[in-house]
């Protein structure tokens, strides 16, 4: 019996990773095509940020009432709405190009932001419902694993949209997108149970809101996790290495795709990696981590500011940086899949994806304000001074009834 449990879940896991594979896929893909495409036509840095405003505002709406709406429904069904609004934003995006402006695609964008947290959510807080109680091992390897092949998908996403757009204009690259996620569709609609997460009793709107204080303080750390991530990596590292090392859409595409892609792979590893340390307290190994990744933007910018050769510096600045920070995010993933609630436990998931996204929102907008306004030094002390932040909030959280990890 409890074999036949396990290997149930362990199909309904396989099929929904598979859809927030292509979901991913695409996401990754639309970002580099929009911020490559209209850096392309002129647009400012400022304003190319702008693009992605709604899409990171309404993700922090959609975590809340997504991991409400997964409580109500199920998860099923919130993935599959997901999906669908995913395709709705990819062809607003096929007018003609001339007819792309600001608010249209920022409406677009907002759809995807939309989508995304959708998916996120349904998808993270169903791991838990697959894990029997107890077994730590099993839900670290598989959040690890979930996230780190979704990372390595949108890397390859970021690779797919640079592709693209030098083979295809802007219209076809969004056509050939909107593939996977038909066929993400078809296989979520055909497969997964219908009433996946769905609470016994109706879960209330207030309900959204967490009342464990752990999930609170991890919260809290990773809003500034994502923001010291944002803040250099979504606008100021593209616009930087077009503009001021001369690389072609072409090699920022696949630079910023091989990072992403090596940046999953050590998430998946990550269970491995920490075991190999004698501190297996989360909670320890989290604020460790996190002292360490501070270090690495002070360094780059250092670097940079005593005129170190540019190219070598982001380069290996970068890997060092994607290294740490893929351990840190797994870490975070595990922890709060861990102390999510068995019951609804879509909208603890929710709550702490909300203050995700709400870094990712800040991270963005001070991305291009901070770029166009002081240029990338700055965003890379900024970005260790938001580390220090999270290390600091780490250290704060209540971990007593955490146990330690086992990757076994």
């Amino acid at each position: 019996m409890t074999n036949n449990r396990a290997n149930s879940g362990l199909k309904q896991y396989l099929v929904i990773t598979g859809s927030y594979w292509s979901f991913t896929l695409t996401d990754g893909a639309l970002r580099m095509l929009v911020v490559l495409y209209f850096h392309q036509i002129g647009y400012s840095p400022l304003e190319i940020a702008s693009l992605f405003l709604f899409y990171e505002l309404f993700g922090i709406i959609t975590n809340l009432t997504g991991g409400w709406l997964g409580a109500r429904i199920g998860l099923t069904k919130v993935l599959n709405i997901g999906l669908i609004l995913q395709v709705l934003a990819l062809t607003m995006l096929l007018i003609p190009t001339n007819m792309l402006g600001i608010i249209w695609v920022m409406s677009a964008q907002a759809l995807s932001g939309i989508a995304k947290d959708l998916n996120k959510t349904s998808a993270k807080s169903s791991v838990k419902l697959f894990v029997e109680d107890g077994e730590t091992g099993r839900l670290y390897r598989w959040v690890s694993a979930l996230t780190g092949s979704k990372n390595t998908m949108k890397g390859i996403g970021y690779f797919m949209g640079g592709l693209l757009l030098a083979l295809l204009d802007f219209k076809g690259a969004v056509i050939v997108l909107l593939t996977p996620l038909v066929l993400a569709i078809l296989a979520s609609l055909s497969l997964l149970k219908r009433d996946l997460g769905k609470t016994q009793h109706k879960a209330k709107f207030a309900e959204i809101f967490s009342r464990n204080q752990t999930i609170n303080w991890l919260s809290a750390a990773r809003f500034f996790l994502f923001a010291s991530r944002d803040i250099w990596f979504v606008i100021a590292l593209p616009v930087y290495l077009s503009t001021n090392l001369d690389w072609t859409n072409w090699q920022v595409g696949a630079f910023l795709a091989s990072w992403v892609i090596a940046y999953g792979a050590i998430q998946v590893l990550a269970p491995k990696i920490t075991s190999s340390f004698e501190q297996r307290h989360p909670i320890s190994q989290l604020v460790n981590w996190g002292l360490l990744l501070a270090i690495v933007p002070t360094l780059i910018a250092t670097a940079l500011s005593n005129s170190l050769n540019p190219t070598l510096t982001i380069i290996f600045g970068l890997l060092i940086f994607g290294f740490i920070f893929a351990i840190n995010s797994a870490l975070h993933s595990y922890l709060i899949v861990n102390q999510a609630r068995a019951e609804g436990v879509s909208l603890d998931v929710g709550f702490y994806y909300m203050a995700n996204a709400g870094g990712r929102l800040i991270g963005t907008l001070l991305s291009g304000l901070v770029f166009q306004t002081f240029g990338l030094i700055t965003c890379l002390w900024v970005s260790a001074l938001f580390l220090f932040i999270t290390a600091g909030i780490s250290i704060m959280t209540p971990g007593r009834n955490i146990s330690e990890m086992d990757s076994g």
